[in-house]
């Protein structure tokens, strides 16, 4: 749910309300109700309310680079992917003029329904024997997506999926490098397993790249629809089993560390769900495709998780941002290593302690 907009996050709301009526998004006279969603790390969310409509605004978070807030980018994706995937929120309007709210930005649709996280889970009592439809239709929604023909709704310049495994891990490797600020064990090891062991074969597909729970609306308490998916800002094309390992990097279980389980609180640990290896095998029957190199799916997952994280506390850090959540994501950033060296080290991506 939205709350209160953080204090140094704050919208020009005068100019956000000249630029909404110009762009016939609200009435002339209407008076705006801005609050902004809690959840994530990153792009900044807001609901905008005038009169009964409400939008939703994305911008980049205060103090962060362009390259992985690109807003622009994350537009092109929603104006033209709702053509072909029906899981898409509408996306209306995309303003690179930064004197208006002193980022670039776009509005889409606010979709009602149900984002699954801990807090929720615990309000609407949800049940154990609910996560079998819920991981199973939240599953279903991601395989849909890697089945969606994006040369026909022109996404085919979105990105060039031939050598993107090896592209990400070089590129990854040096965003931690120029984000490091101190040394963390193992990062060197990992980096140097994950640039040895990369798969050079792969199917080519849309991909999401930030899929779990709290990405998802679903449309009611029966779990059957997912209504539509959020955050979109690092959808491309490429290896649809990164897809998958960075999914499985966020599918926390109660057997997981007590950092992961205590630290990073999922739905996914909540009794019912299936487990990493399960939720493998459940994505492999769906598509037919070979999952047998999992442990490097799920390393790069976790590798990943660290160096953003780790983006996000180098802006702490130097004064860029000033959210108290983010003063010890560097502990974050070693936890996500030591799974990964782990998972490494004894080639399962469960019960790694």
């Amino acid at each position: 749910m939205p709350q209160n907009v953080r204090a140094g996050e704050e919208l020009n709301e005068m100019n956000l309300l000249t630029y909404l009526v110009y762009q016939d998004l609200i009435q002339s006279g209407s008076e705006l109700e801005v609050s902004q969603f809690s959840n994530g790390y990153s792009n900044l969310t807001y609901l905008i309310k005038a009169g009964n409509t409400e939008l939703v605004l994305r911008r980049p978070p205060f103090g962060a680079v362009k390259r992985g807030h690109d807003m622009g980018r994350e537009y092109k994706v929603l104006s033209r992917l709702y053509k072909g995937f029906e899981k898409s929120p509408k996306a209306y309007v995309f303003c690179d003029d930064i004197e208006i709210i002193g980022a670039p930005f776009y509005i889409m649709e606010k979709i009602d329904g149900i984002i699954l996280t801990v807090k929720e889970c615990k309000k609407l009592g949800v049940k154990a024997a609910n996560f079998s439809t819920i991981s199973e239709s939240w599953l279903d929604a991601l395989v849909a997506l890697h089945n969606v023909d994006y040369a026909a709704i022109d996404l085919a310049d979105l990105g060039k999926p031939n050598g993107y495994v090896e592209r990400q891990v070089t590129n990854w490797t040096k965003q931690y490098l120029k984000a490091k600020t101190e040394t963390v064990h193992n990062a060197d090891d990992v980096m140097k397993w994950l640039a040895e062991n990369q798969p050079k074969e792969y199917r080519h597909s849309l991909i999401h790249n930030d899929y779990k729970y709290d990405n998802v609306v679903f449309e009611n308490q029966e779990w059957k629809n997912v209504r539509a998916i959020l955050d979109w800002e690092m959808c491309t094309l490429g290896d649809p089993m990164m897809d998958l390992g960075t999914s499985l990097a966020y599918w926390s279980m109660n057997s997981d560390h007590e950092l992961i389980v205590n630290g990073w609180p999922s739905p996914t640990s909540i009794e019912g769900n299936p487990g990493r290896v399960e939720l493998a095998e459940m994505y492999a029957k769906k598509t037919g495709t070979n999952v047998d190199n999992l442990v490097f799916y799920y390393a790069f997952g976790l590798f990943k998780n660290a160096v953003i994280v780790q983006q996000i506390y180098h802006r702490y850090k130097n004064g860029l941002t000033s959210d108290p959540r983010f003063a010890h994501l560097n502990q974050a950033t070693q936890l996500f290593f030591l799974l990964a060296w782990q998972s490494i080290q004894k080639n399962k991506i469960e019960n790694l302690f």
